[in-house]
């Protein structure tokens, strides 16, 4: 979609009430917004773009089945990630054979190539060294960095599906930005972009 829709709360809401009345082109909006951010989420688990689409296709599929509840979801994006990452979980889970209970220590987040407003403000030599500053971040830490930068989520709701405070997802921003800051020392202009709190 070369100029995609901003889903705001009002007209997330609105498609939420026309999905539960069985319309399919407000499915197929709420899929073409979500899932190929969550196919990403998803691969940044597995490390396998196959099962990385099919869970998310899943996940698709039981929100059809159940459309008649979807308006008893609060928080439709939170829900989203968080049946993501679940989903990915028992994916990994069953593939090991056992429990996977640690808190994403395990993930190696990488950030996209393809053009974003940050990108498009900074030289390709300044966000290469971004790049490799997010590269050598703790895992989890790379994590809160791309769901709120990358995919746009708000600290409150990478908070909820990660199940860690506000607090946390605030203060490992913080180094997120200090460790960036320091490859790019001299170009510091757009670093308050990267940090700006999205609460």
């Amino acid at each position: 979609m070369n100029n995609p829709i901003v889903l705001t709360d009002q007209l997330l809401h609105s498609l939420q009430q026309q999905i539960a009345v069985g319309d399919q082109r407000a499915f197929r909006q709420l899929f073409d917004h979500y899932a190929e951010k969550l196919t990403r989420f998803a691969y940044s688990i597995l490390k396998n773009k196959e099962g990385a689409t099919e869970i998310v296709d899943e996940v698709f599929v039981k929100i059809w089945k159940q459309r008649e509840s979807i308006t008893e979801i609060q928080h439709l994006t939170t829900y989203l990630y968080t049946a993501t990452k679940n989903a990915s979980l028992n994916f990994l889970s069953r593939k090991a054979n056992e429990q996977i209970t640690d808190s994403f220590d395990f993930i190696n987040i990488q950030l996209q190539d393809e053009e974003c407003p940050d990108q498009q403000m900074i030289t390709s030599e300044i966000f290469k060294s971004i790049r490799a500053a997010v590269e050598e971040l703790p895992p989890r830490c790379k994590m809160i960095f791309k769901l709120v930068r990358e995919d746009g989520l708000k600290y409150q709701e990478v908070a909820d599906i990660l199940h860690i405070s506000v607090n946390t997802v605030d203060a490992q921003m913080v180094i997120a930005v200090k460790k960036i800051s320091e490859k790019v020392k001299g170009h510091f202009d757009f670093l308050p972009r990267l940090i700006t709190r999205k609460s």
